[in-house]
């Protein structure tokens, strides 16, 4: 049956399967790098390590300082916009920011929550609270207290991130077994054929 066997058609069978379980592999050690990131996020909530921000973070990359608190002067309000947003008890509204000028640079503040989407009156003052993702920086402050009259903000979870990796790998690891029983399939119908 060996000698049978389309020589080109397995070998890029095989290799693409392999490719595939390579990939599944691949997924299942961002799945691991991806619990260790939320674990380290979830141990600088419980730090109280205040962090600067904005500005230069030493060489080390603005992720490594994601869920630690901070705390600046907003001296000038550059700009304000409205998000999409959740309020502390889960309802949907809008997330209001502000672009504030601080003596480190430009930094992003999510102020409160509210219905309305209209900015509220906000003209700076001390901030304090916890660096999350997002923002023109990629990184922005969530106030720990709401400012300008507005609600309080769903409190950031490390867990929110995305850690779909294990069903990632478990796909690429069916696509690999679902190429080699359908190559399988239409092979043993080719030989039937020739017998």
């Amino acid at each position: 049956m060996i000698r049978r066997l389309p020589i080109i058609p397995t070998i890029l069978v095989l290799a693409a399967a392999g490719v595939m379980v390579a990939l599944g592999f691949w997924q299942l050690g961002r799945a691991d790098e991806k619990a260790a990131l939320i674990a380290r996020y979830e141990a600088a909530l419980q730090s109280g390590d205040l962090k600067p921000f904005p500005g230069d973070q030493g060489g080390v990359s603005r992720d490594e300082w994601l869920f630690h608190p901070t705390a600046f002067d907003c001296t000038k309000v550059l700009s304000r916009e409205a998000i999409s947003g959740r309020s502390a008890r889960g309802q949907a509204g809008y997330a209001h920011i502000a672009r504030c000028q601080t003596e480190r640079g430009p930094a992003d503040v999510l102020l409160g929550w509210s219905r309305d989407p209209a900015a509220p009156a906000y003209e700076g003052g001390a901030v304090e609270g916890l660096i999350v993702r997002g923002g023109a920086d990629g990184a922005r402050v969530q106030s720990a207290q709401p400012l300008a009259g507005l609600g309080p903000l769903a409190e950031p979870d490390p867990n929110d991130l995305p850690n779909n990796h294990l069903a990632y790998a478990g796909q690429w690891f069916f696509f690999a077994l679902t190429a080699l029983v359908i190559y399988f399939l239409a092979l043993r119908s080719r030989l039937a054929k020739r017998d």
